[in-house]
């Protein structure tokens, strides 16, 4: 966990504002509206009360909630309302959502940063938002107090409206509002002081009501990045090179493009931002012409540095980088291993690996940018806004404050969004055609220009005493570093042994909370996969593939033990020390799941087993607690059919049951799909998989019975979305090896893996 993300978890706040400038500046990703006319007005009409730059009460009492988050489809925007509405006092049919866009405002001391990723929306905004609800209510009670002529402490606020029970005297929030009697405002102090409502007392918070969003996206208004229409744009299809980094365009014929009705230009992107390189954007009337125009050019290459690796070569390099013992920062060292291993009754050693995934959201990549004097607007659905921007600006070679970002709705993003890359090619041809042009990458675009899950090699090593207790664990991760590319100072994390920052996203979830008296755990930066697959944050970030490793690894330890995986890991999970907590909320989400999938209670079928996994995803210091049962069936072919997956998650207080049941769903067929069925290859330094015929998701088909238990205890809320990813995969491969004593230490899983590791 990195030092930054640790001291606001601590606070239950998001990335603060000033850490996240102070830390940005010198990377050029600070972003105001300082001097730039009319931008960053009101949110809303004067007559309006805004309690918070998140929320405004509007004349008429609908009460309109910003949303600072992107909304994927995960209905962030109406949990926010959510949360506002439970201290506001809010009727549920009032409430409205809106997205912010990046004015600085919304980059508050309290909220911070837009940035959406690690399951940490409701997790760390869920406090800011009710002390925000809870400051209106008492705003509008005052002012509601003085307008009756009672005392504001006798009054009843329910449903948007104010009643004095005694006088029999009432007010809506409309009448309070057009009164002009809501005038108190709050210091930060003030704000903290507020005694907000124990889970007890909730009316809304626990309650699966309608999703705002949900009309607008049915009915077609809500609109999404693809959706942008301008008066007078152009539209920008890219053409690729065949390397996925490093490569530049050396010549550019576009005689044959020159023929194609509504053809206006050939842009080679000049990318100073480093994002894309050997790119060009074909620029038509039409998006259908400037397709034809991208296929009909004829672009003459310079392969670069990068052009002759593989899948292969990048696994070649991490294994190499992993047999140097200087190489690599520590992110934990408690103990010393090595001695404990010279001493331990039994030692075992196994090497793990993930290929390279794809993200693959179903709305295409996509950015319209729009250039009005000196203001570049650029309209892209995003889960990043205070990056992108940046990165906008970068591209048109403009200072930051200049670029208006009009956030959308997303199709998916998964993590592909917390990138930019398709801004560029839109403000490049934009620029250099003086027209808004609109980008939209294809499938092959959108597939072999990934910024994806890095391919991950990790060796561990674990030694049990003769009573059969683990008493030392040493784990390597190998891999390119998605977040240290960003080059964002905060992102990174001070490693313990002082030899520099590491990136603790590709380590998160080795520090496990199981007890282990020796325990180190090191991140090796793989260079050579680093500069070849500029690789980003897929869902579940780093737990994807360090739980792989650890779950696997304990499950293996059990087996030499003797003992049953499930009991080894509730003996492991005695909070002792630093695992204080956090050891006794997992071992009840194993339990419960163990219970829900009656894993122990009856003979299972020859060919058939169950397996475990329990997780603590997503950063140690902002965890989920998740456990997962999968019961497999193993052919002598090798062929593994999940039969069933039992999920158990401890949310602490959950703020929508039927959207929390959703998203622990969709995230554990995330997790199979990703156990199972996907892979991408690098060749010849690009991604051979284009579309979805050679990658290969989840199919409807292949869908298991899913079963979830939702641990809901009054604790500060958690996250939901990517947790349930992590723990699939591992529990599957353990399933498998107790249905047919295979072992398998590769994602994905195949059938020609299992065979072979059921003939070894």
């Amino acid at each position: 966990m990195n030092k930054h993300i640790k001291s606001v978890t601590a606070e239950t706040t998001d990335l603060s504002r000033r850490s996240f400038l102070v830390g940005t500046a010198a990377t050029g990703l600070v972003l105001g509206y300082a001097g730039v006319p009319g931008i960053g007005e009101a949110l809303a009409a004067p007559q309006n009360f805004e309690p918070s730059v998140w929320y405004a009460i509007a004349p008429d009492g609908l009460v309109t909630v910003t949303c600072g988050k992107a909304d994927m489809g995960q209905h962030i925007a109406s949990t926010m309302a959510q949360i506002v509405a439970e201290e506001l006092g809010a009727k549920w049919s009032d409430m409205r959502v809106q997205l912010a866009s990046n004015d600085p405002k919304f980059n508050d001391p309290v909220l911070g940063a837009q940035i959406t990723g690690g399951s940490w929306s409701t997790m760390m905004n869920f406090e800011a938002m009710s002390r925000a609800g809870a400051a209106g209510r008492m705003a509008l009670t005052e002012g509601a107090a003085a307008a009756m002529g009672v005392p504001a402490s006798e009054l009843v606020v329910r449903d948007s409206m104010i009643s004095h029970p005694k006088s029999k005297k009432a007010m809506s929030f409309a009448d309070v509002v057009k009164s002009g009697k809501a005038t108190k405002s709050f210091t930060p102090d003030e704000l903290k002081a507020i005694k907000l409502k124990t889970p007890d007392q909730y009316t809304m918070i626990g309650v699966s009501v309608p999703q705002l969003d949900i009309p607008a996206k049915t009915n077609g208004t809500a609109k999404y990045g693809i959706d942008v229409m301008i008066p007078g744009m152009a539209y920008g299809a890219v053409v690729t090179p065949p390397v996925r980094f490093g490569a530049t365009v050396k010549s550019v014929d576009d005689s044959a493009a020159k023929k194609v009705p509504g053809f206006i230009k050939a842009v080679t992107l000049d990318d100073k931002t480093g994002t894309t390189s050997g790119w060009v954007v074909a620029v038509a009337s039409t998006y259908a012409n400037a397709k034809k125009a991208a296929q009909a050019l004829k672009i003459a290459y310079d392969g670069g540095p990068n052009a002759k690796v593989s899948s292969q070569s990048l696994l070649d390099e991490a294994m190499r980088l992993q047999k140097q013992e200087d190489s690599g920062q520590f992110f934990v060292k408690d103990g010393d291993p090595a001695a404990a291993f010279g001493t331990a009754a039994k030692v075992l050693e196994a090497e793990y690996t993930t290929s390279i995934n794809i993200h693959a959201p179903m709305e295409p990549m996509n950015a319209t940018a729009e250039f009005k004097g000196e203001i570049l607007h650029i309209y892209s659905g995003n889960q990043f806004a205070t990056r992108s921007g940046a990165i906008a600006a970068g591209a048109a070679g403009i200072d930051p404050k200049f670029v208006v970002m009009h956030q959308m709705w997303l199709g998916g993003g998964f993590g592909r969004r917390l990138d930019a890359d398709m801004m560029i090619p839109a403000v490049q041809a934009a620029k250099a055609i003086g027209k808004p042009v609109k980008v939209i990458y294809t499938r092959e675009n959108d597939m072999t220009m990934d910024f994806s899950r890095p391919l991950t090699y990790q060796k561990v090593k674990a030694g049990v005493d003769g009573d059969g207790k683990l008493v030392a664990l040493s784990h390597d991760v190998v891999s390119a570093w998605p977040t240290a590319r960003w080059g964002i100072p905060d992102f990174l994390t001070p490693s313990v042994d002082k030899k520099g920052p590491l990136d603790s996203f590709t380590v998160n979830g080795a520090d496990f909370f199981y007890t282990v008296p020796n325990h180190h755990v090191r991140a090796i930066k793989n260079e050579m996969a680093h500069n070849a697959t500029p690789s980003g944050q897929l869902r579940s970030v780093a737990p994807g593939w360090t739980f792989w490793a650890v779950e696997s690894m304990i499950d293996e330890i059990a087996a030499a033990a003797g003992k049953d995986p499930a009991q080894f890991r509730i003996s492991l999970l005695d909070g002792a020390g630093k695992n204080d907590g956090g050891a006794q909320r997992l071992r009840n989400t194993l339990l419960a799941a163990m219970g829900l999938a009656g894993y122990g209670s009856r003979k299972l079928p020859k060919g058939e087993g169950m397996g475990v996994a329990c997780v603590s995803s997503q950063e140690r210091a902002t965890a989920s607690w998740t456990a997962c049962v999968a019961h497999v069936a193993v052919a002598p072919s090798g062929e593994v059919t999940v039969k069933k997956l039992t999920v158990a998650t401890d949310v602490g207080t959950q703020v929508h049951p039927d959207n929390i049941r959703a998203q622990v769903e969709g995230a554990a067929l995330w997790g199979l799909s990703l156990a199972m069925y996907e892979k991408a290859t690098l060749k010849d330094g690009g991604i051979e998989q284009t579309n979805f015929d050679s990658y290969t998701p989840l199919r409807m088909s292949q869908v298991p019975e899913v079963a979830i238990a939702v641990i809901a205890n009054g604790e500060k809320a958690t996250g939901v979305g990517e947790p349930a990813v992590t723990v699939i995969a591992p529990a599957i491969g353990n399933a498998i090896f107790n249905a047919s004593g295979a072992r398998v230490r590769a994602l994905p899983i195949t059938a020609e893996a299992v065979k072979s590791a059921m003939k070894a």
